[in-house]
């Protein structure tokens, strides 16, 4: 699948996108984050406080306990302001 990363989060990990296959034991968006950030120190930096960190699966917003199978794109972003 295609995880994409914007704003501050893109900054931290370093990246805009990326190509992942997590294991099997990787069922949700929550459970995506917590395996991304034992992929090293940038990702442990930009999902530190998970709870503010907004998803979106193939562009729909989600909350963190929504199944990723069969997603192809997951994205991961800050808050959005109005204004």
């Amino acid at each position: 699948m295609k995880v994409l990363y914007f704003a501050w989060v893109r900054e931290r990990v370093g990246k805009a996108e990326e190509a992942v296959e997590p294991p099997s034991s990787v069922k949700t968006i929550s459970d995506l984050m917590q395996w991304l950030i034992g992929r090293g120190e940038e990702y442990a930096n930009a999902f530190a406080t998970p709870r503010v960190i907004r998803a979106a699966i193939d562009r729909s917003h989600v909350p963190h306990d929504t199944a990723i199978a069969g997603a192809r794109e997951i994205a991961f972003f800050p808050p959005m302001t109005g204004g």
